[in-house]
């Protein structure tokens, strides 16, 4: 079996970075609009004009006021039309890379495998690595906290000595 085209297509890296709002990681402005108009002039979407020409809307709450992130900002989300098509996009993506896996594993499944035991074997130097790291984190983590917490006893014992109110001091005539 021959890798198609469209597959290898995927694998190029490209040098234009888009910067605005994205869905699914992907440009809104400059991928998904030209894409999702480009689809409704063929016919093979119905997508509001509205959404199209105003993607990002303000968020509201249940009872209807304009919600607010935790940083008081406004909520902005992208209009119902676009983000339901971006998803349906994204599933059937999903899908075909799955289908083209399955098809390799069932064309070349020698050649697959492999590549799954390769990927093992170079993979467990850097997991075994690093489950020692965590394992050492964690360990000085408990460590910090119960230094912190004994330290917090002894604080709070420490209060609990000293006298409470005014004290008047005893002063010799």
């Amino acid at each position: 079996m021959q890798t198609p085209n469209y597959i290898k297509s995927l694998l190029i890296p490209t040098t234009s970075k888009p910067q605005g709002r994205k869905a699914w990681s992907i440009d809104l402005e400059q991928v998904w609009l030209p894409f999702f108009t480009a689809t409704n002039a063929m016919g093979d979407t119905a997508i509001p004009s509205a959404d199209i020409g105003c993607p990002l809307r303000l968020g509201y709450d249940k009872a209807g006021s304009v919600r607010f992130s935790q940083s008081g900002r406004p909520v902005v989300k992208i209009a119902k039309g676009i983000a339901d098509n971006v998803r349906m996009v994204k599933d059937n993506f999903t899908a075909n890379l799955l289908a083209y896996a399955g098809s390799v594993i069932e064309s070349n499944g020698d050649g697959y495998k492999a590549q799954v035991e390769l990927a093992s074997k170079a993979g467990e130097p850097i997991s075994q690595h690093d489950k020692g790291q965590l394992d050492s984190a964690l360990q000085a983590r408990a460590q910090a906290e119960a230094v912190a917490q004994a330290e917090a006893v002894a604080q709070a014992e420490v209060e609990e000595v000293k006298p409470k109110g005014k004290v008047k001091e005893l002063v010799p005539a």
